[in-house]
């Protein structure tokens, strides 16, 4: 099956290293995913999180796509309500000018950090809320139209695309004729029926004349599935500890192996790594295709977060071997 394949880096801060590795890290891997022939990069928008190094996502953004020359580098995504529209509008005008036809707008509308650091971003004391992000979004395209004075935005609009992990915005890109990116990585259950429902949902715009998803799921591939899983084990237990209020760097194999786990975690764990693709290179092809399969996704992009940065590397080599992405273009992507 030929369809592209790319890349959403969290940029991970492992446990006995730094964030400026971690983002050296970064500029390394969009080196080697575009020599691979992985279609696009994206970032990922996260606050106040000691294991995620991305979040001045368009300054990053910048850096990825001066380091490289061919792949599309973009937002996985940018949280709108975050930002005031104009802001999120000059930052993005701004790579597109720099950078024309290579830069796409991924928008999301969860905070992407805590309660109190969305204050502080928002610099707001009152509750949050997203109820306005439809009209956010309006105005943010609105300063992309060629007579606004919203220098650089005016003319240079990168593709938009909208985010989600539920039917929200699923509905909303669909209304919209926008490409829809969803998060299977983050809430696999809800993925077959966001996905119809923005297929459902979807009008014909100027940017697009039929529905196309991109599904975005977690990938950990080594020589053998038992490596991979012992690869994988340190993501899922950073994600236990997230959700028990714990956030941190990524673990060593090493640390998750010793990890004195409880039923209930080790319940957890395997639910976590039941959703990803993890295995040696045959189950991992089963699994891909099985998943592209189910989906109709038009798109796949891989997240891939393990310890040791040659593993990482690897493991992006192996799928692209698998697909033979550097040898077999995809037909017209958005």
């Amino acid at each position: 099956m030929s369809i592209p394949f790319s890349v959403l880096d969290l940029s991970p801060v492992v446990t006995g290293s730094t964030s400026a590795q971690a983002l050296r890290n970064t500029l390394d891997l969009a080196r080697h995913t575009e020599r691979l022939g992985y279609h696009r990069y994206w970032l990922a928008e996260h606050h106040n999180m000691p294991g995620i190094a991305s979040s001045a996502t368009a300054v990053l953004i910048g850096q990825v796509a001066a380091a490289t020359e061919r792949i599309r580098v973009g937002s996985g995504g940018v949280m709108l309500p975050n930002h005031p529209p104009l802001v999120v509008a000059e930052q993005f005008g701004t790579l597109e000018a720099l950078y024309p036809g290579r830069i796409d707008l991924g928008i999301g509308r969860a905070p992407g950090t805590d309660q109190s650091t969305a204050r502080a971003l928002r610099r707001a004391t009152g509750p949050l809320s997203v109820d306005d992000f439809p009209e956010q979004l309006v105005e943010l395209r609105r300063y992309f139209d060629d007579d606004s004075a919203a220098t650089p935005a005016a003319g240079n609009r990168p593709p938009m695309w909208l985010l989600g992990s539920s039917g929200y915005s699923a509905r909303l890109a669909g209304m919209l004729g926008l490409p829809f990116a969803f998060a299977h990585h983050f809430s696999a259950e809800n993925t077959l029926p966001a996905l119809a429902l923005y297929r459902e949902s979807f009008r014909p715009s100027a940017d697009l004349d039929r529905p196309y998803a991109m599904v975005a799921v977690s990938v950990t591939a080594a020589e053998t599935d038992e490596r991979a899983h012992e690869l994988a084990r340190p993501q899922a237990l950073q994600f236990l500890r997230l959700r028990q209020g714990l956030p941190g760097p990524l673990p060593s194999p090493e640390e998750a192996a010793a990890h004195p786990y409880t039923p209930l975690e080790q319940e957890i764990i395997a639910s976590r790594l039941d959703s990803q693709v993890v295995g040696g290179p045959g189950t991992v092809r089963a699994r891909m295709d099985a998943l592209i399969k189910s989906t109709e996704a038009d798109e796949v992009m891989v997240t891939t977060s393990v310890y040791a940065h040659a593993d990482r590397r690897r493991s992006y080599e192996l799928l692209a071997d698998l697909y033979d992405l550097a040898g077999s273009p995809a037909a017209q992507v958005v």
